[in-house]
């Protein structure tokens, strides 16, 4: 698994857990709904660092609770 699906399953295992739309998720952060449907997507391949630190902010979760999850381990890399 790449990073950015990585990212892609945190942020829909998120919205499952809590309840929550792609559109509920943008309001919550901030951000606008294209941004993030175009890394649920896959469009981004590679989401700004900034853009997650929203997410993260927007869910009142540390980068740390938002990255400390099996998901992140034995990552393919993108380069």
């Amino acid at each position: 698994m790449t990073v950015s699906e990585a990212v892609v399953k945190k942020i829909l295992k998120i919205c499952d857990e809590r309840d929550i739309t792609i559109n509920k998720l943008s309001n919550i952060c901030g951000i606008t709904q294209s941004t993030i449907d175009n890394i649920v997507n896959g469009n981004s391949k590679n989401p700004k660092l900034l853009t997650i630190v929203r997410i993260c902010d927007g869910l009142g979760i540390t980068m740390h609770e938002f990255f400390s999850d099996p998901l992140f381990l034995n990552l393919d890399r993108e380069d």
